[in-house]
């Protein structure tokens, strides 16, 4: 048997996938600004490395940025684990 969220879930629900797309859509925002990449390369699956063509000063400079723009700490050993851009919106409303 399904049940049907309550109008509250899926308030909660719409807020969560709204600020997903927010945190998003800066995020594309600062990889625009700061590396060489077309705007339809950034998808949350898109690999930092791969489909962005970030070297190692690339990532830390963008990481910089993030924690500037959200004005939270990134430690290197966030950044080990981080691979895609989903990697970082994840992180960051994790953790902000």
């Amino acid at each position: 048997m399904c049940v049907a969220p309550s109008a509250a879930q899926r308030v909660s629900l719409i807020k969560e996938r709204k600020r997903s797309f927010m945190v998003f859509e800066k995020l594309k925002e600062i990889i625009l600004d700061q590396m060489d990449v077309d705007e339809e390369d950034i998808t949350l699956d898109a690999d930092i490395q791969e489909d962005l063509h970030a070297d190692s000063l690339d990532i830390v400079m963008l990481m910089k940025t993030i924690s500037d723009e959200f004005e939270m700490a990134v430690p290197d050993d966030a950044v080990d684990t981080i691979r895609t851009v989903g990697d970082i919106v994840d992180y960051i409303e994790e953790y902000q």
